[in-house]
């Protein structure tokens, strides 16, 4: 491919739209052209990344006896009312009446397509266990698209669902699966990916991972204890914490607070840390707009996946008004009128001597022992893990709490799908039992701009050789010199000939141009043929990460560059290599 004809502009300055890296290089670099809110265009050099990593995930998926389908992109809304999700999923999944006033949906995930599709296929026990994928575009209304690619409405995923007769085979086949996203991002040049214990969300079932690459820039947070190698997202990490016990229980007595409505101002007030002290926060549930009163201890923050997973509703913060008996800033749990859900986090169990809102306007109570004065409480975790916490596997206080980005999520889907759409098929003594199901995802665009954000300088991205656009760029620099275009034009044909990928620069632009734009391709291996170069009898070879940087004699450039592009490769495979016990 000739520069001069790959589509796309690129520049120099930096987005002011773009919050992370990656973002502001693949803008650019003439990778893609913002479209509409959480959505892009790619252009030719994205497209060649994304379909080099496709093929890595067809050829792993492959491995473990995938079989690649497609479903449809718009589905009838029937087949979410079977599920029951028509309802219960957000404006997140996109609805729509056709012309023939059918309701319908744009595809954010296919579980349900999936089960339609091998329903009647899957009516014996024979057929079991196996496999179906797809890689394809699909749709999710996000609230808050961000960060380019790691975050759109409109995406290309890969979506595996795998069909079981039981709970070991589902997860023999999970682990199976799990192995394989690891060789999946080893492959495509991010082996640091680590797989967390997540929340199942939406999707419902038992056990899920999610694989986060680490970074600063990520918007998901992940608690990893380093002494034991516990991960988990904070959405689901357990929280532990510990209570000070005193010796003498004080008197629980109603003091006058004005004007202290916050916890650090009570806490201030009354000379007290925030750990002494009982916070209520308020939501109402979605369902029916009835209010949601939890207690928790000052110190620690809500975390509200949590609380949906236990109400099994959706919330949102609340509006409290006059009529709802409550008293916003002085709410607390000693004689609390109204009908609301109450609940308490485990931070509160034993708590004593704390302080609380009195559930009158400008009054808080001191003196609060959960024990005595709230004996009917009953206890569940509600509470984001903190840094230095409890290490829910070890016990000890080292939790760090880190940054990362998903790029991929694998779930036990349990019988989910298969009973709610009448899924079925017949054991060995003839008995009607219902599948179970795993399901495994991956976005393609999010992992491209995710191994980007991984690999990359102040000038441009360092992509791997495994998903690289092209392997070579070769740039012919002053190619109005007739030596330097001839050994140019030959390498080309060369290492054309050989099969070689090569983005060949023979621009008349001036050399900083040139090498501007070729810090911005990311190409791996970087030839310059240039006058100063052809008086020495030689051109030379640059990695795009700079480890390698020699000059080569002409006659031995074309193997030299085969090789090197042969030791690169050989490294992604390297990493590729992953245990299958």
């Amino acid at each position: 491919m000739k520069m001069e004809k790959v589509v796309g502009e690129r520049f120099r300055e930096r987005p002011s739209d773009c919050v992370i890296d990656s973002h502001a290089l693949m803008v650019r670099g003439g990778y893609m052209k913002y479209v509409g809110n959480g959505i892009y265009s790619q252009f030719g050099p994205l497209r060649r990344i994304c379909r080099k990593i496709e093929r890595i995930i067809r050829e792993e998926m492959d491995r473990i006896e995938g079989q690649e389908v497609q479903f449809p992109v718009a589905m009838p809304a029937s087949l979410w009312e079977e599920s029951g999700r028509y309802e219960t999923v957000g404006s997140e999944l996109l609805r729509f009446t056709d012309r023939n006033g059918s309701k319908m949906v744009l595809g954010m995930t296919h579980e349900e397509a999936s089960v339609q599709l091998v329903r009647e296929y899957g009516k014996s026990y024979a057929k079991y266990p196996f496999m179906i994928y797809q890689i394809q575009t699909k749709f999710r209304d996000e609230a808050r698209p961000r960060a380019g690619l790691i975050r759109v409405r409109e995406f290309t995923m890969k979506d595996a669902y795998s069909f079981h007769t039981s709970q070991e085979d589902l997860e023999e086949y999970y682990q199976k699966c799990y192995h394989a996203y690891e060789r999946i991002f080893a492959r495509t040049g991010i082996p640091e990916t680590i797989a967390v214990a997540s929340d199942s969300g939406m999707m419902g079932g038992s056990l899920s991972h999610e694989f986060m690459l680490l970074t600063p820039v990520g918007e998901d947070s992940i608690a990893v204890c380093p002494e034991c190698g516990y991960r988990a997202n904070v959405e689901m990490a357990e929280s532990i914490t510990e209570n000070v016990q005193d010796d003498v229980q004080e008197e629980l007595k109603l003091v006058y607070t004005p004007d202290m409505h916050t916890i650090e101002d009570v806490c201030e007030y009354l000379h007290m840390p925030k750990e002494r002290s009982c916070k209520a926060v308020v939501y109402q549930k979605n369902s029916d707009d009835g209010f949601v009163v939890l207690f928790i201890r000052g110190d620690l923050d809500v975390n509200e996946t949590k609380v949906i997973n236990f109400l099994k509703s959706e919330i949102r913060p609340a509006e409290i008004t006059q009529e709802s008996g409550l008293h916003p800033g002085f709410i607390g749990p000693c004689d609390l009128q109204g009908d609301f859900t109450i609940l308490y986090d485990n931070s509160l169990k034993g708590g004593m001597n704390l302080s609380c809102g009195g559930n009158v306007e400008e009054h808080h109570y001191t003196g609060l022992c959960m024990e005595r004065d709230c004996p009917e409480a009953e206890y569940h975790d509600f509470a984001k893990i903190t840094e230095g916490g409890v290490c829910p596997e070890c016990g000890r206080h080292s939790i760090q709490v880190s940054r990362g980005i998903e790029v991929g999520n694998i779930f036990q889907l349990g019988t989910k799908y298969t009973e709610s759409m009448g899924m079925q098929y017949l054991d060995k003594d003839g008995k009607e039992k219902y599948p179970l199901m795993g399901c495994y995802g991956i976005g393609i665009g999010r992992l491209a701009a995710s191994v980007c954000e991984a690999h990359h300088d102040e000038y441009g991205p360092i992509w791997p050789m495994a998903i690289a656009p092209w392997q070579v760029h070769l740039c012919c620099v002053r190619p109005d010199d007739q030596e330097v275009k001839a050994f140019a034009d030959k390498l080309y044909e060369e290492l054309q000939g050989h099969g070689v990928e090569v983005l060949y620069d023979d621009r008349k632009v001036s050399a900083g141009v040139m090498f501007s734009d070729a810090d911005l391709m990311g190409v791996p291996v970087r030839v310059i043929a240039s006058p100063r170069n052809m008086k020495e009898g030689c051109c030379e070879i640059v990695t795009r990460d700079k480890k390698v940087q020699k000059k080569t004699v002409l006659q031995n450039a074309g193997s030299e560059i085969m090789d090197l592009i042969e030791e690169l490769s050989g490294k992604g495979r390297e990493n590729g290599k992953a245990d299958m016990a």
